[in-house]
């Protein structure tokens, strides 16, 4: 990734503020219950939610840099110039799984909000937990598509010069 590509900042912030809440509402909870013997009771809920919210906003930076999990000898055996291909292919199969997330989170979001379904345990609105789905997984989405578009400008831009 060029230095001057934009590094997904805002999903940064958010996986680091969700891990810091988890982490001071965990700490406050375990102090309060060996000092009280008493527990809050909103930090399961609260601590799940932000775990998603976590791993969601880390999917997006992830995706952004490239560093995700795959398999690499299919690319490292094409020449430079067949890699685009490849990359529109991953690309396009990456969306389609994404969009179905998209299309079921917001569908499961919209009848939650309708239905007025309530959370267990504290019982807010579960619409409110369930929305950042789809909107964290379109994050994954534009992520995605400027990194295969920065990885095809690499290819086209060290042209027919196949060195790997």
């Amino acid at each position: 990734m060029s230095k001057s590509a934009p590094d997904a900042r805002p999903e940064r912030w958010l996986a680091a503020l969700a891990l810091l809440i988890i982490c001071i509402i965990s700490l406050g909870n375990v102090v309060v219950r060996y000092t009280t013997d008493a527990s809050f009771a909103f930090t399961e809920e609260f601590s799940v939610f932000l775990l998603v919210v976590l791993t969601f906003a880390g999917a997006a930076v992830a995706a952004r840099r490239h560093v995700h999990i795959r398999i690499e000898l299919i690319e490292q055996l094409l020449p430079i110039r067949l890699r685009p291909t490849l990359y529109v292919l991953q690309w396009a199969a990456s969306v389609l799984l994404l969009g179905l997330v998209v299309w079921y989170g917001a569908l499961l979001a919209w009848e939650e909000y309708n239905w007025e379904s309530l959370s267990p345990g504290l019982g807010y609105p579960t619409w409110i937990y369930l929305i950042w789905l789809p909107l964290l997984c379109l994050a994954i989405v534009w992520r995605l598509t400027q990194s295969m578009i920065e990885r095809c400008q690499i290819c086209l831009q060290t042209g027919g010069n196949d060195e790997s």
